[in-house]
């Protein structure tokens, strides 16, 4: 299989690269060290695997999607630092499909490309714990199209994610806001696939995440 290894730092490239010489079946046939030289090699090599960090000097997320357009065979891992789950969502809904840590073990590296270009995707056990704890389902995450544009939260579903993370019902926030329940509903949907998640719980550490909530508060704030 051929593997193209992307990332700006030299050191991590070299040490990828020699590892994957050391498999049979690996043939690296490129490396890259910014996403204008990835896509450029995605052009003329179309390899069968890339192992990224889009999260590196020179690289955005922004590279996955444009790179499945210039080689639709091409499956994508990412190999990054510590990340929180949106960010794995955001990888995964635009177009990784693998996705472990730099400090995995030589073992997991090789099995994630494996299994990759098998078909398969690879979660090392950092990366699932992470998935796990923050109820991301990753059969869930398909979208249509995928759009470059940031992610932007308003004022009132900041307002609502805030009331959900206290332990608000729909019926309680829409009373609380003056707004129907259907609205809230549907301010609810639009934040759940913003936020690029599925369930409440998600939501309540979002606003715990950025702040909007210390953890006290929604534990206890109900009790009075």
């Amino acid at each position: 299989m051929k593997v193209v290894i992307a990332d700006s730092n030299l050191l991590i490239r070299t040490g990828l690269h020699t590892l994957l010489g050391q498999q049979s079946e690996m043939d690296v046939c490129g490396e890259a060290s910014s996403s204008k030289e990835l896509l450029e090699l995605l052009k003329t090599k179309k390899p069968d695997v890339v192992i990224v960090d889009f999260a590196a000097k020179n690289f955005n997320i922004d590279v996955v999607p444009a790179g499945l357009k210039l080689s639709k065979k091409t499956r994508f891992i990412a190999i990054t630092g510590e990340q929180s789950g949106i960010t794995i969502v955001n990888a995964l809904r635009a177009g990784v499909r693998s996705y472990i840590k730099k400090d995995c073990d030589a073992h997991e590296i090789v099995e994630s490309i494996r299994e990759t270009a098998g078909g398969g995707r690879f979660f090392c056990g950092q990366i699932l714990n992470t998935i796990r704890k923050e109820s991301i389902d990753v059969e869930d995450l398909h979208i249509k199209e995928f759009n470059c544009e940031p992610v932007s939260i308003s004022d009132r579903e900041l307002e609502i994610i805030t009331l959900i993370a206290e332990g608000y019902t729909n019926v309680e926030i829409a009373d609380k806001l003056f707004l129907s329940p259907h609205t809230v509903n549907t301010h609810r949907k639009n934040i759940l696939q913003k936020l690029g998640v599925n369930n409440t719980a998600s939501i309540v550490m979002y606003a715990v995440k950025t702040n909007l909530v210390s953890p006290n508060k929604f534990l206890f704030n109900r009790m009075d």
